[in-house]
């Protein structure tokens, strides 16, 4: 039996440590396989590599991470205008006009390009990325690397429609589920199916998908209409990744506990969730073992308001409620652009107590 304060014990030699690829490590904690330690990962926000790549790579060198994100297979398209995280407009792969006032963030969405349904008629998702998709490239970035490989993230289903409708259109619609919506939906969703299908043939090791569903005290719709409209998408994407072998990992802001049980049913492996927006504790009493949580600490408040002794005792409630030397977590943080960075270096501090 595990303690349920591993951060008091030393459970690996140094050299069975060093003998664990990193790869392996995140295996074994998505597999509750007992891993030397949890696997580290950061996510940092454009800022960081516009402004403070020194800072970054130089704490990448103390606490290298576990895990990396390939990025896409797809080609620039032609839909593209501008570049993302910068001031000014820019327009992305599926026609969505971003408005950014400074450098460093993607900004917001001002102009929905299908804020009248009278426009889908004549709109397509870019199925021209995933036609000329170069996959031997993709899978040498794939090999060089030891660490766990990670692929998916343009798949957002709820907020590429958000995108393209508009937030209060989106939310209207999900009310009122006009026969648009549904084309809408499940023109988006044929064009994940075919990306994930594609990854399902690479040699990456999780499929990874994002939907912000919370608020900060609730769903942003009820469970029951999620479950209805939404989950039947989320499982026939973990069907395939799991069909092939693959892991699937995913991210969701907000109060996300109400469709946790979800999630685990459909073969969610990991979800990355704001679990401070929730009691941990109680998260961990009910889904400890069954599904692993892909970090986080708190982003709103303690990482970029908070002290570094903060930020330890943050990661110490943490580990305390989930890490209890089973596997089933992850030591990740995201490094908003203003936070300090040794707020950041005691995220990872902390973990290797």
């Amino acid at each position: 039996m595990f303690p349920k304060t591993p951060v008091l014990v030393c459970r690996f030699t140094q050299k069975e440590i060093d003998a664990v690829t990193p790869r392996e490590r995140f295996v074994k904690a998505l597999t509750f396989d007992r891993p030397d330690r949890a696997p580290r990962d950061l996510w940092a926000l454009a800022g960081i590599g516009m402004f403070r790549q020194a800072e970054f790579d130089q704490l990448l060198q103390r606490y290298p991470l576990d895990l990396t994100n390939v990025g896409s297979p797809f080609p620039k398209s032609p839909r593209v205008q501008g570049a993302p995280s910068t001031k000014g407009i820019y327009i992305d792969e599926w026609g969505t006009e971003w408005v950014s006032a400074e450098d460093g963030v993607i900004g917001e969405v001002k102009n929905p390009i299908l804020a009248d349904w009278d426009k889908l008629a004549d709109w397509q998702p870019p199925h021209e990325l995933i036609d000329g998709a170069d996959w031997d490239a993709f899978n040498r970035k794939c090999e060089a690397t030891d660490v766990f490989r990670m692929a998916g993230g343009e798949v957002r289903p709820f907020e590429r429609m958000q995108f393209l409708r508009g937030t209060e259109n989106i939310l209207l619609d999900v009310a009122f589920q006009s026969p648009e919506f549904f084309e809408l939906r499940d023109r988006i969703h044929a064009w994940n199916v075919r990306y994930f299908e594609g990854l399902a043939k690479s040699k990456v090791d999780a499929f990874f998908m994002m939907d912000d569903w919370g608020s900060q005290t609730s769903l942003l719709i009820s469970p029951d209409m999620w479950r209805e409209l939404f989950k039947p998408l989320y499982k026939e994407y973990c069907d395939i990744a799991h069909a092939n072998g693959k892991f699937f990992m995913m991210h969701s802001d907000g109060y996300t506990e109400s469709i946790i049980p979800d999630l685990i049913e459909i073969g969610v492996n990991a979800l990355n969730t704001q679990i401070f927006c929730m009691n941990i504790e109680d998260l961990a009493k009910q889904f400890q073992g069954k599904i692993t949580f892909y970090g986080e600490i708190d982003r709103q408040n303690i990482l970029p308001f908070g002290t570094p002794d903060d930020v330890r005792a943050a990661v110490r409630r943490v580990r305390a409620a989930l890490d209890d030397g089973t596997g089933g977590c992850i030591a990740q943080c995201e490094w908003g652009n203003t936070d300090p960075r040794e707020n950041i270096e005691a995220v990872f501090e902390t973990w290797m107590e």
